[in-house]
């Protein structure tokens, strides 16, 4: 059984920073990219970031302002999170794939999911 849980999440005022991470316990793998999606109420799930074995990516909403990090041993990936804006407040997911041929800003990329946790961003 794989789990990945999320923290870090909380209500803050725009233009502040925010660190979210995930820890995944129980089996895990050399997982081919790890990474973050959102989703607010009544909207989709929206790619974040994600960061495969040798590259990082990032939507276009959020370049810039976000930054993502991997640690492969322990194994964790964590979302930096400065400049939030009041459009940035969803549900964060941490999500994690061990490699699929779907395109990675899809969902249908993913094999594991987290249950969330909140972010809202005050203006």
């Amino acid at each position: 059984q794989v789990q990945l849980v999320e923290s870090g999440g909380g209500l803050v005022q725009a233009g502040d920073s925010l660190k979210l991470s995930c820890a995944a316990s129980g089996r895990t793998f050399n997982w081919y990219a790890m990474g973050w999606f959102r989703q607010a109420p009544g909207k989709e799930r929206e790619f974040v970031a994600a960061a495969t074995w040798s590259r990082e990516y990032y939507a276009d909403s959020v370049k810039g302002r976000f930054a993502i990090s991997r640690d492969n041993a322990k194994p964790t990936i964590d979302l930096q999170m400065n400049s939030l804006k009041p459009e940035d407040t969803a549900v964060y997911y941490c999500v994690a794939s061990r490699g699929s041929a779907q395109i990675i800003s899809t969902p249908a990329a993913y094999d594991y999911w987290g249950q969330g946790t909140q972010v809202t961003v005050a203006s």
